[in-house]
């Protein structure tokens, strides 16, 4: 059984850092890629970063370029999405999420297999 558990979400200030967990079980992650995304109240699902299954491979939404990397640690079987500089338009549930057929991963969401439940991060003075 596949299981995905994002954690790290919390309240941070606008400029502040974060760094997003993302543990997966039932599949090894260096076989995969992995994708994060986010949804914000009111809008649609929105791709945010993607790293390759060879794990260096990584692709970070234009709007988001020079502040959120993405990375994983395959011997621990995590992914992690840091996040820096946070505007108040980061505040969103983001959601990882691996690709098993697509080794470089996708921005669609329908080419991802297994989804975690969400971290919840909000931006605010």
């Amino acid at each position: 059984q596949v299981q995905l558990v994002e954690s790290g979400g919390r309240s941070v200030q606008p400029g502040g850092s974060l760094r997003l967990t993302c543990k997966v079980s039932g599949l090894a992650i260096s076989t995969v890629a992995v994708g994060w995304f986010r949804r914000s109240q009111g809008n649609e699902r929105e791709y945010v970063a993607r790293i390759g299954r060879n794990g260096y491979t990584t692709f970070i939404a234009d709007s988001l370029q020079g502040r959120f990397t993405i990375s994983k640690d395959s011997p621990n079987n995590v992914a992690y999405l840091q996040m820096d500089g946070l505007k108040f338009e980061g505040t969103a549930v983001y959601y990882c999420a691996v690709a098993v057929g697509r080794p470089y991963g996708s921005m669609d969401a329908v080419d991802y297999n297994y989804w975690g439940e969400g971290a919840r991060v909000t931006v605010s003075s």
